[in-house]
């Protein structure tokens, strides 16, 4: 069976899983104290063109939102993201356990626009009584969004002068950041995104590591207790080394980027593919994801040779499914779902 599952459906680049081997036998401090992960921190510096850029690793997405979240704001204070954020969905309640309600808000295409932030905090401030509420200290957005949208340079500058006339902190989940980068769709590099705003994740485990994610402080150094809070939210890895030797690696001859390009030229002959047969797409993702419409009995037939998700059930006779393509990703994967849907829709 092929699969279109997920992007972390795979184990790792046999690039790093090579370093792993090459390294094994040496013997380095814990805790991200090693060689590899200064190696790791210095190019992804180098990367983000800031050379005094705070950079960590943490081993997962889930404990690396919760863990910036909860180091940036106060007891009283909330983080503001759209109401399909990540944060709001799919963390079973990780960031509200720590304290601080979510605020959500209405979205563009799964984007947060400038507008609706304006419109929402200009709402709070003219309520007398807010002093009394949750008070929003912080905006959470997705690069790419988690149904596959990339943010335009113009979208992020507006977002960010925003944040910042209101004081808010913006927080980017980078989960799929290279395969938003490396989308047609995106008018900036990594530099530009660094420089608009105050943190954001490099995600790891969804773009070639084995698992694990780099935190950059861009606009802000890091908050005071940083590394300790990391170890409070359970996402220091003693063998930090582990982290450090993969994103050296993703970070070497521009691996990370080439890996990102790789799985859009996927994703763009699978959408394709789609076209072919007349599936009709429920949301134009120019990213690796991307999402259909189907027939419960063609989704039924399909799901029997082809691995993928139901994201969405409309109605009785629609189902919005999701395919998503990887490092991973083969040629002749895209090639099997031709003609496998060649037989079933043809």
């Amino acid at each position: 069976m092929i699969s279109f599952e997920s992007d972390y459906n795979n184990g790792t680049l046999p690039e790093i899983l090579d370093t792993l081997r090459k390294t094994n036998d040496d013997k380095t401090s814990g805790y991200g104290f090693d060689p590899y992960t200064e190696a790791a921190k210095e190019k992804i510096r180098k990367a983000v063109g800031m050379d005094s850029a705070d950079v960590y690793f943490l081993v997962g997405g889930t404990q690396t939102n919760t863990t910036v979240i909860d180091s940036l704001l106060l007891g009283c204070e909330g983080v503001v993201c759209v109401e399909t954020g990540h944060i709001g969905v799919h963390e079973a309640g990780a960031v509200e356990a720590f304290g601080h309600k979510v605020i959500t808000l209405p979205s563009t295409d799964s984007k947060l626009a400038s507008s609706t932030l304006t419109r929402y905090m200009e709402t709070f401030l003219a309520d007398e009584t807010y002093t009394h509420m949750v008070q929003p200290g912080m905006v959470y957005i997705s690069m790419p969004t988690e149904l596959g949208m990339v943010y335009t340079k113009d979208e992020l500058e507006e977002i960010y002068a925003t944040c910042k006339k209101y004081d808010l902190r913006l927080f980017i989940d980078g989960a799929r950041l290279g395969y938003g980068l490396m989308s047609e769709a995106c008018d900036y590099d990594l530099p530009f995104l660094a420089r608009h705003c105050d943190v954001f994740y490099i995600g790891g485990t969804k773009v070639g590591a084995m698992f694990g994610e780099a935190v950059v402080f861009s606009g802000m150094k890091a908050p005071k207790h940083f590394f300790t809070n990391v170890k409070r939210h359970g996402a220091l890895l003693a063998k930090g080394r582990m982290l450090g030797i993969q994103f050296d690696t993703l970070f070497t001859d521009d691996l990370y980027f080439k890996v990102s390009r790789h799985a859009m030229t996927m994703a763009s002959g699978m959408r394709d593919v789609f076209s072919k047969h007349g599936i009709a797409l429920a949301y134009d993702s120019p990213t690796n994801q991307q999402f259909v419409v189907l027939s419960p009995a063609l989704c039924q037939s399909l799901s029997q040779e082809v691995a993928f998700e139901v994201w969405e059930r409309k109605g009785e006779n629609e189902m919005v499914c999701r395919f998503v393509t990887s490092w991973a990703t083969k040629r002749e994967d895209v090639e099997e779902l031709d003609r496998i849907l060649q037989r079933l829709v043809g």
